[in-house]
């Protein structure tokens, strides 16, 4: 089963969105680009493409359980198979098969695989993670290669969150205060100053 398109048409939909944003009139610097699982791996490709195309960037990245990592080699991978109750190992592969196979990307290809990217120039940047997901190692690791890039980083994680954590939200105190921690950071670095309740 493959989908209706594969890449790249989901970083192209993501791309045609921001640019709508600009023709309506927001403002680069007003926008945060976010994403979970592989939407956190288009939330940083939107800025590299871009970048790469020379046009203005977000004002910040939102990359929550990110998979950047289409090699499926990182150790967490294996190691947190037994307590991430959402992905597996066979399921990644079913994905990254849906999403490339056909298309002569190959796994390494730094627009699928971040890890392989030149992550230079981006907006300030937020990586979250649950410590149980099988994504957790290779967030880490995106997170401490786009910091040696030179790059304003945040990477922070969930004790004991599965892949998917954010949808503990009212229910598990630990993702409440992370998306209270994302709001907060997303709101200083767009320039909104502190909520009021």
């Amino acid at each position: 089963m493959e989908p209706e398109n594969q890449f790249p048409a989901q970083i192209e939909d993501v791309e045609r969105a921001y640019d709508w944003l600009i023709d309506e009139g927001y403002r680069p610097e007003n926008i945060a680009s976010v994403g979970h699982s592989v939407g956190g791996n288009f939330a940083v490709s939107l800025a590299l493409r871009l970048r790469d195309r020379g046009d203005m960037l977000p004002g910040a990245i939102l990359s929550i359980s990110p998979w950047v990592d289409t090699t499926l080699t990182n150790e967490t991978i294996d190691s947190n198979a037994q307590v991430d109750k959402l992905l597996s190992r066979s399921l990644l592969e079913f994905f990254r098969s849906a999403w490339l196979d056909g298309t002569g990307v190959d796994w390494k290809d730094p627009r699928v695989n971040l890890l392989e990217a030149d992550l230079a120039g981006l907006p300030p940047l937020a990586v979250y993670y649950g410590t149980n997901e099988l994504l957790a190692g290779e967030a880490v690791e995106f997170a401490h290669r786009a910091r040696a890039a030179n790059n304003d980083v945040l990477l922070r994680r969930v004790p004991e969150g599965q892949h998917s954590f954010i949808v503990g939200a009212g229910r598990v105190p630990e993702v409440d205060q992370a998306i209270t921690e994302m709001g907060t950071w997303l709101r200083s670095k767009l320039g909104l100053g502190p909520r009021i309740d």
